[in-house]
């Protein structure tokens, strides 16, 4: 099962990251975008923008994608399906749902910042945003798809065809464009202006009392893992969840690595926009936040790979109710309704 796995996923990726180049020029109107920086935060990925810097075009066209069911094997099912901007591209599902009504194994991430990141997905398998892209077109769970189909639609649609006139000068539409569109426009999905970013900024803006304690417990307890600006340090780690009953293909990072010593290790999360990103966890364990703060209160579930922070704790992250309230304040502080599309 799990060789499969890696077979299905990665033929497609070394195909696609090997294949000769036939003409990789832009066309005179399709300018690259310079993405704003904000001052707060890391500078971008330097391989991102080096092997697939966005355009004008390319944008179009992922954002255009982005928005089409034709990428699922029934045209039923988009990418925004279950990445829905008003929850920061995720949604409110305990585990992704794909074509036919069909249950995946994880939770649905965000997509955000993701121009800052160079590892993806909860088990950090994809570090080339453009690949990204291919799981969850031929994944069974989800799109249920191949790239090779999605290829043949989008080659048959009109205003594909202007657009990538427009965009490439032999104007030929290809897999490996696709998939490199797409990553573009998420490239552009940038969450950098909530409270904490106009505070941090000094924008005419601070900290109420217990949003100020929230932060400061925030810098004690949490901030190891989820480092700022970003809020996720991008590390695998084990930190105890409960485990998905799905034990057998659910195994985490060794999942990828084939190694015992990262079972069950997952992609530390952002904390971006995390009032609207509930369900929390790999599988979408916990509805709440509180429940998130009770449980690490209480204690996590011990593994030999347990991350070292927790194991020189006792298992626990122990905070009282009111250090969980002004937690919790300060982590809405981190809500951006202008990327969420709310004011």
């Amino acid at each position: 099962m799990l060789k499969s796995y890696f077979l299905r996923c990665l033929f497609p990726l070394l195909c696609f990251s090997c294949q000769p180049k036939e003409d990789e020029s832009i066309s005179i109107d399709n300018p690259k975008i310079e993405l704003k920086k904000p001052s707060n935060f890391p500078d971008f990925d330097a391989y991102n923008l080096r092997t697939n810097a966005p355009t004008k075009i390319g944008v179009l066209i992922g954002e255009k994608l982005f928005y089409d069911p034709q990428l699922s094997r029934d045209n039923t099912l988009s990418c925004a399906s279950c990445h829905i901007r008003e929850f920061a591209f995720a949604d409110k599902n305990p585990q992704a749902i794909g074509t036919e009504g069909r249950i995946g194994l994880r939770n649905t991430p965000p997509i955000q910042n993701m121009i800052f990141l160079n590892t993806y997905m909860w088990d950090g398998a994809v570090i080339d945003l453009k690949d990204q892209p291919i799981i969850p077109i031929i994944t069974h769970e989800e799109m249920d798809s191949s790239i090779e189909e999605v290829l043949k639609k989008i080659e048959k649609n009109d205003t594909y065809k202007e657009l990538f006139k427009k965009a490439y000068p032999n104007g030929k539409i290809t897999s490996e464009r696709i998939l490199e569109s797409l990553a573009q426009y998420m490239f552009t999905l940038i969450s950098a202006n909530s409270k904490y970013d106009k505070v941090m900024r000094n924008e005419g803006m601070s900290f109420s009392t217990e949003e100020q304690k929230g932060y400061a417990i925030f810098q004690q307890k949490c901030a190891l893992c989820h480092k700022e600006p970003l809020f996720t340090d991008q590390s695998l780690r084990n930190i105890g969840f409960p485990k998905n009953p799905n034990r057998i293909e659910e195994k985490g990072e060794a999942r990828v690595s084939g190694k015992i010593e990262d079972l069950y290790k997952f992609r530390v999360p952002t904390l971006r926009n995390i009032a609207v990103t509930a369900p929390y966890g790999d599988h979408g364990q916990f509805s709440s936040l509180e429940e998130v703060l009770l449980f690490f209160d209480h204690g996590v579930e011990n593994d030999e790979n347990i991350d070292s922070f927790l194991k020189e704790n006792n298992y626990r992250i122990p905070l009282s109710q009111e250090e969980q309230r002004a937690l919790i304040s300060f982590l809405n502080t981190l809500t951006d309704n202008e990327f969420l599309n709310l004011q």
